[in-house]
């Protein structure tokens, strides 16, 4: 087992819409939450978990971002830049661009996730699987959001968030690993969506999974953020 964590590859660059007017004129990673920006609790617990490099893939008003976090140091991490720039790439095409910056193989995970689970062991099994990729997932059974995953016996069986199937008891957690020969058949395409990188990984058996069982947290529509603003509130006076 290596001892060291790959980076992380953080995905902030959408448009927020669902949360507009808040993210009408800040990025969805400074919506304050529990009192400072989204994204201070994301690199503290990355970093807690013994994340030391994050690449923050910036599109719609990253600057800020940028002017925000800085290298990182004040999290206890190095964090560096990858701007989607015009037209936004899509999640898929965001990694595509920053894969200089992320080695051989790297976490991905959304901006707006808030994910409360042990990182090593979800390394661990994706070194011994052995596959170009790896999917967290959960079973959600349409709780929090609409389940999108078939998953048995630490195989991703199906993914796909348009067509869903009663089969589909779990969601895609938020949490993956890549290596960056997955992004190969997207060479001559710029603009994509990550979940055409899973999907091709599933249909050529290069994706496995590792299911947990604590929910996620996410700000990404008005009851996400208020249920996540109510966990983080609850961490700080515990703590």
């Amino acid at each position: 087992m290596n001892d060291r964590l790959p980076s992380v590859a953080l995905l902030a660059g959408g448009l927020s819409t669902r949360l507009r007017p808040i993210t009408a004129n800040i990025p969805k990673s400074l919506v304050p939450v529990a009192g400072e920006p989204f994204i201070a609790h994301q690199l503290r617990l990355l970093v807690n978990q013994g994340i030391r490099e994050v690449v923050i893939c910036c599109g719609f008003l990253g600057e800020q971002i940028e002017e925000y976090v800085r290298d990182g140091a004040v999290f206890g991490c190095s964090v560096s830049y990858s701007y989607d720039g015009t037209p936004l790439k899509g999640t898929g095409g965001a990694i595509k661009k920053a894969l200089p910056k992320l080695g051989e193989h790297f976490f991905v995970m959304y901006g707006d996730s808030y994910l409360p689970i042990a990182l090593c062991p979800v390394y661990e099994r994706f070194l011994q699987m052995g596959k170009d990729g790896l999917m967290t997932v959960f079973r959600n059974e349409n709780q929090w959001d609409t389940s999108n995953v078939e998953f048995q016996d630490l195989t991703i069986l199906r993914y796909d968030k348009v067509k869903i199937t009663p089969q589909m008891q779990h969601i895609d957690y938020g949490l993956g690993i890549l290596r960056s020969a997955a992004f190969e058949p997207w060479t001559q395409k710029d603009i994509f969506d990550l979940s055409m990188v899973y999907g091709h990984l599933v249909n050529t058996g290069q994706l496995s999974g590792y299911e947990v069982t604590q929910r996620f947290y996410e700000i990404g529509t008005p009851r996400g953020l208020n249920e996540t603003c109510v966990m983080l509130l609850r961490l700080k006076h515990s703590g």
